[in-house]
Protein backbone atom coordinates (compact mmCIF):
# COMPACT_ATOMS: atom_id res chain seq x y z
CA UNK A 1 0.00 0.00 0.00
CA UNK A 2 2.83 2.37 0.67
CA UNK A 3 5.31 1.23 -1.51
CA UNK A 4 5.70 4.72 -3.35
CA UNK A 5 6.09 6.58 -0.69
CA UNK A 6 9.13 8.61 -0.98
CA UNK A 7 11.29 8.87 2.41
CA UNK A 8 11.75 12.45 4.19
CA UNK A 9 14.97 13.37 4.23
CA UNK A 10 14.11 15.44 8.12
CA UNK A 11 14.67 18.79 9.27
CA UNK A 12 17.94 19.78 8.70
CA UNK A 13 18.16 22.00 12.03
CA UNK A 14 16.18 19.50 13.73
CA UNK A 15 18.61 16.41 12.40
CA UNK A 16 21.50 18.68 13.26
CA UNK A 17 20.38 18.83 16.65
CA UNK A 18 20.09 15.07 16.66
CA UNK A 19 23.95 14.68 15.69
CA UNK A 20 24.70 17.26 17.98
CA UNK A 21 22.94 15.10 20.77
CA UNK A 22 24.86 11.72 19.29
CA UNK A 23 28.34 13.81 19.93
CA UNK A 24 30.24 12.47 23.22
CA UNK A 25 32.21 15.17 22.98
CA UNK A 26 32.42 17.15 26.59
CA UNK A 27 33.02 20.37 25.49
CA UNK A 28 30.37 20.18 21.80
CA UNK A 29 28.23 23.27 21.28
CA UNK A 30 25.00 23.93 20.08
CA UNK A 31 24.75 27.05 17.50
CA UNK A 32 22.11 25.67 16.05
CA UNK A 33 18.63 25.53 16.59
CA UNK A 34 16.95 28.87 17.04
CA UNK A 35 16.87 28.80 21.06
CA UNK A 36 17.41 31.06 23.87
CA UNK A 37 19.92 29.63 26.58
CA UNK A 38 21.01 31.64 29.62
CA UNK A 39 24.90 32.39 31.20
CA UNK A 40 24.61 28.22 32.49
CA UNK A 41 23.61 27.13 29.02
CA UNK A 42 20.20 26.13 30.17
CA UNK A 43 16.88 26.98 28.65
CA UNK A 44 15.22 29.34 31.54
CA UNK A 45 11.57 29.57 32.73
CA UNK A 46 10.61 33.51 33.06
CA UNK A 47 9.72 34.08 36.64
CA UNK A 48 6.79 35.98 35.14
CA UNK A 49 5.75 32.82 33.74
CA UNK A 50 6.21 30.56 37.11
CA UNK A 51 3.96 33.01 38.80
CA UNK A 52 1.41 32.75 35.65
CA UNK A 53 1.59 28.97 36.09
CA UNK A 54 0.82 28.98 39.99
CA UNK A 55 -1.95 30.76 39.40
CA UNK A 56 -2.93 28.44 36.64
CA UNK A 57 -2.30 25.47 39.13
CA UNK A 58 -4.63 26.85 42.11
CA UNK A 59 -6.65 25.64 41.71
CA UNK A 60 -6.26 22.95 39.25
CA UNK A 61 -9.30 23.06 37.40
CA UNK A 62 -10.80 21.11 33.96
CA UNK A 63 -9.49 21.67 30.78
CA UNK A 64 -11.99 22.79 28.25
CA UNK A 65 -11.54 23.24 24.72
CA UNK A 66 -10.98 26.59 23.88
CA UNK A 67 -13.12 29.17 21.41
CA UNK A 68 -11.79 28.52 18.03
CA UNK A 69 -9.66 31.99 18.12
CA UNK A 70 -8.51 31.55 21.65
CA UNK A 71 -8.72 33.07 24.77
CA UNK A 72 -10.39 36.90 24.75
CA UNK A 73 -6.86 38.09 27.38
CA UNK A 74 -4.74 35.98 25.02
CA UNK A 75 -5.72 38.19 21.77
CA UNK A 76 -5.61 41.46 23.34
CA UNK A 77 -2.13 40.57 24.45
CA UNK A 78 -0.90 39.96 21.16
CA UNK A 79 -3.26 43.37 19.91
CA UNK A 80 -1.59 45.66 22.15
CA UNK A 81 1.83 44.04 22.02
CA UNK A 82 2.27 44.70 18.57
CA UNK A 83 -0.03 47.66 18.24
CA UNK A 84 0.22 49.59 21.21
CA UNK A 85 -1.59 49.90 24.01
CA UNK A 86 -4.57 52.24 23.35
CA UNK A 87 -4.11 52.30 19.64
CA UNK A 88 -6.67 53.66 18.07
CA UNK A 89 -7.12 50.87 15.24
CA UNK A 90 -8.46 48.50 18.68
CA UNK A 91 -10.45 50.87 19.48
CA UNK A 92 -12.09 51.20 16.19
CA UNK A 93 -12.12 47.61 15.84
CA UNK A 94 -10.30 47.25 12.94
CA UNK A 95 -7.93 44.24 13.47
CA UNK A 96 -9.36 40.22 13.75
CA UNK A 97 -7.10 38.57 16.02
CA UNK A 98 -6.54 34.52 16.11
CA UNK A 99 -4.88 32.94 18.78
CA UNK A 100 -2.66 30.32 17.08
CA UNK A 101 -0.66 27.13 17.29
CA UNK A 102 3.20 29.30 17.72
CA UNK A 103 4.00 31.49 14.78
CA UNK A 104 3.87 28.28 12.82
CA UNK A 105 0.18 28.06 13.19
CA UNK A 106 -0.19 32.08 12.23
CA UNK A 107 1.69 31.71 9.17
CA UNK A 108 -0.24 28.47 8.16
CA UNK A 109 -3.78 30.17 8.61
CA UNK A 110 -2.53 33.53 6.89
CA UNK A 111 -1.11 31.51 4.19
CA UNK A 112 -4.25 29.42 3.90
CA UNK A 113 -6.74 32.75 4.21
CA UNK A 114 -4.68 34.11 1.28
CA UNK A 115 -4.96 31.06 -0.75
CA UNK A 116 -8.92 31.12 -0.41
CA UNK A 117 -9.39 34.91 -1.15
CA UNK A 118 -6.29 36.01 -3.19
CA UNK A 119 -5.77 32.88 -5.08
CA UNK A 120 -3.69 34.92 -7.75
CA UNK A 121 -1.46 36.09 -5.37
CA UNK A 122 2.13 34.58 -5.29
CA UNK A 123 4.03 35.14 -1.83
CA UNK A 124 7.65 36.58 -1.85
CA UNK A 125 10.06 35.93 0.81
CA UNK A 126 13.43 37.19 1.33
CA UNK A 127 16.43 35.61 0.00
CA UNK A 128 16.93 33.82 2.33
CA UNK A 129 14.57 33.35 4.99
CA UNK A 130 13.60 30.98 7.41
CA UNK A 131 12.80 27.53 5.01
CA UNK A 132 9.73 26.70 6.81
CA UNK A 133 7.72 30.29 5.24
CA UNK A 134 8.65 28.77 1.90
CA UNK A 135 7.11 25.25 3.05
CA UNK A 136 3.89 26.60 4.78
CA UNK A 137 2.68 28.70 1.82
CA UNK A 138 3.47 26.01 -0.60
CA UNK A 139 1.95 23.79 1.33
CA UNK A 140 -1.24 25.73 1.41
CA UNK A 141 -0.86 25.87 -2.72
CA UNK A 142 0.21 29.40 -2.33
CA UNK A 143 3.40 30.50 -5.12
CA UNK A 144 6.46 31.34 -3.68
CA UNK A 145 9.37 33.50 -5.34
CA UNK A 146 12.04 35.15 -3.90
CA UNK A 147 13.33 38.96 -3.47
CA UNK A 148 16.88 40.41 -3.45
CA UNK A 149 17.55 40.29 0.96
CA UNK A 150 21.06 39.63 1.77
CA UNK A 151 24.58 40.79 0.10
CA UNK A 152 26.74 37.81 1.11
CA UNK A 153 29.97 39.46 0.03
CA UNK A 154 29.31 42.32 1.87
CA UNK A 155 27.56 41.59 5.10
CA UNK A 156 24.99 43.88 3.77
CA UNK A 157 21.00 44.38 2.77
CA UNK A 158 20.76 44.68 -1.14
CA UNK A 159 18.27 47.43 -0.42
CA UNK A 160 18.28 49.19 -3.84
CA UNK A 161 17.99 45.55 -5.37
CA UNK A 162 15.23 45.03 -3.07
CA UNK A 163 13.02 48.10 -4.02
CA UNK A 164 13.83 47.74 -7.77
CA UNK A 165 12.08 43.90 -7.21
CA UNK A 166 9.35 44.99 -5.05
CA UNK A 167 7.94 47.64 -7.95
CA UNK A 168 7.46 44.77 -10.44
CA UNK A 169 5.03 42.88 -8.37
CA UNK A 170 1.71 42.55 -9.15
CA UNK A 171 -1.37 44.17 -7.45
CA UNK A 172 -2.32 41.94 -4.29
CA UNK A 173 1.34 40.38 -4.14
CA UNK A 174 2.52 39.46 -1.02
CA UNK A 175 5.50 40.16 0.61
CA UNK A 176 6.71 38.51 4.00
CA UNK A 177 9.05 40.49 5.84
CA UNK A 178 10.55 40.50 9.13
CA UNK A 179 10.07 43.32 11.17
CA UNK A 180 12.72 42.81 13.27
CA UNK A 181 15.94 40.44 14.28
CA UNK A 182 15.83 39.11 10.45
CA UNK A 183 16.10 35.15 10.64
CA UNK A 184 18.58 33.99 9.13
CA UNK A 185 20.98 36.74 8.60
CA UNK A 186 20.55 39.35 11.62
CA UNK A 187 20.24 41.96 9.50
CA UNK A 188 17.56 44.54 9.92
CA UNK A 189 16.22 47.93 8.08
CA UNK A 190 16.61 51.09 9.39
CA UNK A 191 13.47 52.92 10.13
CA UNK A 192 14.01 55.06 7.10
CA UNK A 193 14.23 52.09 5.11
CA UNK A 194 11.35 50.49 6.51
CA UNK A 195 9.48 54.10 5.49
CA UNK A 196 10.66 53.33 1.91
CA UNK A 197 9.57 49.67 1.60
CA UNK A 198 5.57 50.69 2.99
CA UNK A 199 5.68 53.40 0.40
CA UNK A 200 6.54 50.98 -2.23
CA UNK A 201 3.65 48.34 -1.06
CA UNK A 202 1.54 50.96 -0.93
CA UNK A 203 1.65 52.51 -4.23
CA UNK A 204 1.61 49.09 -6.23
CA UNK A 205 -1.57 48.25 -3.83
CA UNK A 206 1.16 45.15 -2.62
CA UNK A 207 -0.05 42.74 0.60
CA UNK A 208 2.81 43.14 3.45
CA UNK A 209 2.97 39.42 5.79
CA UNK A 210 4.86 40.58 8.87
CA UNK A 211 6.58 37.49 11.10
CA UNK A 212 7.74 38.22 14.55
CA UNK A 213 9.12 35.73 16.09
CA UNK A 214 11.50 38.00 18.32
CA UNK A 215 9.59 41.13 19.49
CA UNK A 216 12.12 42.75 22.46
CA UNK A 217 15.09 40.59 21.29
CA UNK A 218 16.17 43.50 18.95
CA UNK A 219 15.98 46.96 19.88
CA UNK A 220 12.54 47.23 22.23
CA UNK A 221 9.33 46.06 22.56
CA UNK A 222 8.21 49.33 20.79
CA UNK A 223 11.26 49.84 18.02
CA UNK A 224 11.12 46.32 17.06
CA UNK A 225 7.30 46.82 16.41
CA UNK A 226 8.05 49.90 14.52
CA UNK A 227 7.38 48.63 10.83
CA UNK A 228 4.33 47.10 11.79
CA UNK A 229 2.57 50.66 13.36
CA UNK A 230 3.67 52.27 10.46
CA UNK A 231 2.44 50.34 7.83
CA UNK A 232 -0.76 51.16 10.35
CA UNK A 233 -0.18 54.64 10.18
CA UNK A 234 0.24 54.64 6.73
CA UNK A 235 -3.86 52.74 6.21
CA UNK A 236 -1.94 49.59 4.58
CA UNK A 237 -4.25 46.39 5.24
CA UNK A 238 -1.88 44.15 6.81
CA UNK A 239 -1.02 40.53 8.37
CA UNK A 240 0.68 40.08 11.32
CA UNK A 241 2.01 36.87 13.22
CA UNK A 242 3.51 36.51 16.01
CA UNK A 243 5.42 34.26 18.48
CA UNK A 244 5.86 34.19 22.19
CA UNK A 245 8.30 30.92 22.27
CA UNK A 246 11.16 33.04 22.32
CA UNK A 247 10.56 36.17 24.37
CA UNK A 248 8.41 33.94 27.14
CA UNK A 249 10.31 30.79 26.50
CA UNK A 250 7.16 28.78 25.61
CA UNK A 251 8.50 26.64 23.11
CA UNK A 252 6.83 23.51 23.40
CA UNK A 253 3.58 25.40 24.56
CA UNK A 254 3.12 26.35 20.95
CA UNK A 255 1.52 29.84 21.45
CA UNK A 256 1.20 32.26 18.85
CA UNK A 257 -1.28 34.81 17.06
CA UNK A 258 -2.23 36.18 13.69
CA UNK A 259 -3.57 39.75 13.08
CA UNK A 260 -5.22 40.96 10.16
CA UNK A 261 -5.32 44.49 9.87
CA UNK A 262 -8.58 45.89 7.72
CA UNK A 263 -9.80 49.16 6.02
CA UNK A 264 -13.12 48.99 8.29
CA UNK A 265 -14.74 47.15 11.23
CA UNK A 266 -17.59 45.65 8.98
CA UNK A 267 -14.40 44.00 7.07
CA UNK A 268 -12.43 43.17 10.45
CA UNK A 269 -15.70 41.07 11.75
CA UNK A 270 -15.74 39.61 8.12
CA UNK A 271 -11.84 38.30 8.16
CA UNK A 272 -11.94 37.76 11.53
CA UNK A 273 -15.37 35.47 11.07
CA UNK A 274 -12.81 33.57 8.22
CA UNK A 275 -9.78 33.08 10.79
CA UNK A 276 -12.46 30.94 12.92
CA UNK A 277 -13.06 28.57 9.62
CA UNK A 278 -9.47 28.47 8.64
CA UNK A 279 -8.87 27.29 12.40
CA UNK A 280 -11.49 24.61 12.75
CA UNK A 281 -10.56 23.01 9.73
CA UNK A 282 -6.84 22.67 10.09
CA UNK A 283 -6.62 22.10 14.54
CA UNK A 284 -10.20 23.25 15.32
CA UNK A 285 -8.78 25.37 18.60
CA UNK A 286 -5.47 26.48 20.39
CA UNK A 287 -3.42 24.86 23.18
CA UNK A 288 -5.06 25.99 26.61
CA UNK A 289 -2.16 26.12 28.71
CA UNK A 290 0.04 28.44 27.20
CA UNK A 291 -2.89 30.99 26.46
CA UNK A 292 -3.42 31.11 29.44
CA UNK A 293 0.11 32.16 30.29
CA UNK A 294 -0.11 34.51 27.84
CA UNK A 295 -3.59 36.18 29.07
CA UNK A 296 -2.18 36.25 33.15
CA UNK A 297 1.34 38.12 31.81
CA UNK A 298 0.44 40.27 28.86
CA UNK A 299 -2.95 41.97 31.03
CA UNK A 300 -1.02 41.95 34.46
CA UNK A 301 0.70 45.09 34.84
CA UNK A 302 3.08 44.23 37.50
CA UNK A 303 4.14 41.03 35.54
CA UNK A 304 4.06 42.35 31.99
CA UNK A 305 6.53 45.29 33.86
CA UNK A 306 8.31 42.04 34.64
CA UNK A 307 8.38 39.96 31.61
CA UNK A 308 9.53 42.97 29.58
CA UNK A 309 13.08 43.43 32.27
CA UNK A 310 13.56 39.39 31.61
CA UNK A 311 13.27 40.12 27.91
CA UNK A 312 15.74 42.75 28.24
CA UNK A 313 18.03 40.82 29.89
CA UNK A 314 18.14 38.09 27.22
CA UNK A 315 18.45 40.59 24.61
CA UNK A 316 21.56 42.10 26.17
CA UNK A 317 23.30 39.06 27.25
CA UNK A 318 23.13 38.19 23.38
CA UNK A 319 24.54 41.66 22.57
CA UNK A 320 27.40 41.28 25.14
CA UNK A 321 27.99 37.80 23.50
CA UNK A 322 28.21 39.22 20.06
CA UNK A 323 30.53 41.92 21.26
CA UNK A 324 32.84 39.18 22.80
CA UNK A 325 32.54 37.25 19.76
CA UNK A 326 33.64 40.16 17.58
CA UNK A 327 36.52 41.36 19.70
CA UNK A 328 38.02 38.00 20.39
CA UNK A 329 37.83 37.35 16.33
CA UNK A 330 39.32 40.46 15.14
CA UNK A 331 42.14 39.58 17.64
CA UNK A 332 43.09 36.79 16.11
CA UNK A 333 42.28 38.04 12.37
CA UNK A 334 43.19 41.27 12.73
CA UNK A 335 43.14 41.88 9.15
CA UNK A 336 39.58 40.93 8.46
CA UNK A 337 36.58 43.35 9.30
CA UNK A 338 33.59 41.37 11.40
CA UNK A 339 31.23 44.62 12.52
CA UNK A 340 28.85 42.83 10.75
CA UNK A 341 28.45 40.84 14.09
CA UNK A 342 27.05 43.90 15.80
CA UNK A 343 25.20 45.04 13.14
CA UNK A 344 22.98 42.33 13.47
CA UNK A 345 20.54 41.70 15.97
CA UNK A 346 18.67 38.73 17.62
CA UNK A 347 19.37 35.44 18.08
CA UNK A 348 20.82 34.53 14.75
CA UNK A 349 24.33 35.89 12.99
CA UNK A 350 25.25 34.91 8.90
CA UNK A 351 28.94 34.06 10.06
CA UNK A 352 30.28 34.23 6.49
CA UNK A 353 31.56 30.57 6.77
CA UNK A 354 31.14 28.22 4.05
CA UNK A 355 30.29 24.78 4.18
CA UNK A 356 32.62 23.01 4.65
CA UNK A 357 34.41 25.10 7.24
CA UNK A 358 30.96 24.90 9.09
CA UNK A 359 31.46 20.97 8.81
CA UNK A 360 35.22 21.59 10.22
CA UNK A 361 33.56 23.23 13.15
CA UNK A 362 31.55 19.89 13.64
CA UNK A 363 33.85 17.95 13.24
CA UNK A 364 37.43 18.69 14.31
CA UNK A 365 35.76 21.12 17.87
CA UNK A 366 32.22 19.63 18.43
CA UNK A 367 30.58 23.19 17.16
CA UNK A 368 27.30 22.52 15.61
CA UNK A 369 25.47 25.08 13.60
CA UNK A 370 23.64 25.28 10.48
CA UNK A 371 25.88 24.57 7.34
CA UNK A 372 24.37 28.36 5.59
CA UNK A 373 26.98 29.80 8.51
CA UNK A 374 23.24 30.59 10.39
CA UNK A 375 25.08 30.70 14.34
CA UNK A 376 22.03 30.96 17.25
CA UNK A 377 24.23 33.76 19.04
CA UNK A 378 22.04 32.24 21.83
CA UNK A 379 24.30 29.65 22.18
CA UNK A 380 27.30 31.52 23.53
CA UNK A 381 28.29 31.91 26.95
CA UNK A 382 31.07 33.11 28.74
CA UNK A 383 32.03 29.07 29.31
CA UNK A 384 32.25 28.95 26.05
CA UNK A 385 32.65 31.38 24.20
CA UNK A 386 36.74 31.66 23.71
CA UNK A 387 36.83 28.18 22.62
CA UNK A 388 34.34 28.72 20.35
CA UNK A 389 36.01 32.01 18.74
CA UNK A 390 39.17 30.44 18.60
CA UNK A 391 37.95 27.24 16.91
CA UNK A 392 36.41 30.01 13.30
CA UNK A 393 39.54 31.57 13.89
CA UNK A 394 40.92 28.81 12.78
CA UNK A 395 38.88 27.90 10.17
CA UNK A 396 39.21 31.38 8.74
CA UNK A 397 42.37 31.59 8.45
CA UNK A 398 43.10 28.49 6.85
Amino acid sequence: MFERIDYYAGDPILGLMEKYSADNNPNKVNLGIGIYYDESGVLPVLDCVKTAEARIADPIAPRPYLPMAGLPGHRKGCQELLFGKGAQILKDGLVATTATIGGSGALKVGAEFIHQWFPQSKCYVSDPTWGNHIAIFEGSDVEVGKYPYYDKANSSIKFDEMIAFFETLNKHDVILLHPCCHNPTGMDLTQAQWDTVLNVIKAHELIPFMDIAYQGFGEDMDSDAYAIRKAVEMGLPLFVSNSFSKNLSLYGERVGGLSVVCPTADEAERVFGQLNAMVRRIYSSPPSHGGHVVDIVMNDDALHEQWVGEVYAMRDRIKAMRLKLKSVLEAKIPNRNFDYITRQNGMFSFTGLTPEQVERLQSEFGIYMVSNSRMCVAGLNTSNIDSVANAMADVLKD
